[in-house]
């Protein structure tokens, strides 16, 4: 990308987990280990990593896929998934905090639409003093929808105090297929930043953008000042 980018966003949306922060693999291992136990069945390193990440894509199709009943997996997930514990594993992705700091310093909207349950995502917000980053923060439930239905998506607009029907220019970026699928649902521009090789998921993802690193992005899409010689404006 570079300085021919189109005209800055009128606000940013992003996914959390593998967008902004991450889990350590210790966290997701142990996880796992206990949801098979409940369940009757081990779960490979990369079973966990498939289902952890969205590698794949849907997760319930591809839980079928293995034979496993999503309607048993995820209520074993989350009753084995230990708030605490979670936030003391979970870390930012610098180049999110950076990307977030210059967002907010030039007073640009930002909001949150993840499929973290807010019993979850809370204490890991709060945990990593990050709560006030964000102009909305939405969590996905069944009754609002799950990415990449729009619905969550027009929430968060709401929570920026925008009309969804006419938000202005906007943006959603995340780690995966169905953030993006989200984004153009909802008629936002999607941006995929890729936290793991197409070798591993599997697959490449379609964007309006593809960055391995939020660092790759342009000055002028992060809606900052361009100068002549490439600095930033003050």
């Amino acid at each position: 990308m570079d300085a021919d980018d189109p005209d800055a966003y009128d606000f940013w949306l992003f996914d959390l987990d593998g967008t902004l922060v991450d889990a350590e693999w210790s966290y997701t291992r142990e996880v796992f280990d206990r949801v098979g136990d409940r369940l009757g069945r081990v779960f490979t390193d990369r079973e966990a990593e498939v289902i952890w990440h969205g590698l794949g894509g849907a997760r319930d199709p591809q839980l079928r896929a293995w034979g496993i009943d999503p309607e048993e997996f995820w209520p074993a997930f989350h009753a084995v998934e230990d708030p605490t514990a979670r936030a003391e594993a979970t870390y930012l992705h610098d180049d999110a905090a950076a990307l977030v700091s210059e967002l907010a310093a030039s007073d640009v909207p930002v909001g949150v639409v993840t499929h973290c349950q807010a019993f979850l995502a809370d204490p890991v917000v709060d945990r990593l003093d990050i709560g006030d980053w964000f102009d909305a923060f939405v969590s996905c439930t069944p009754d609002l929808g799950w990415k990449p239905d729009p619905h969550p998506v027009r929430h968060a607009i709401e929570g920026l105090g925008l009309d969804p029907d006419r938000p202005g220019r906007g943006v959603l970026a995340g780690d995966g297929a169905s953030d993006v699928g989200a984004a153009w649902n909802a008629g936002l521009d999607g941006i995929h930043v890729e936290r793991h090789s197409p070798a591993r998921r599997g697959r490449c993802v379609l964007a309006d953008y593809r960055v391995s690193s939020f660092d790759e992005l342009s000055r002028s899409t992060l809606g900052l000042d361009v100068a002549a010689d490439g600095g930033t404006v003050e």
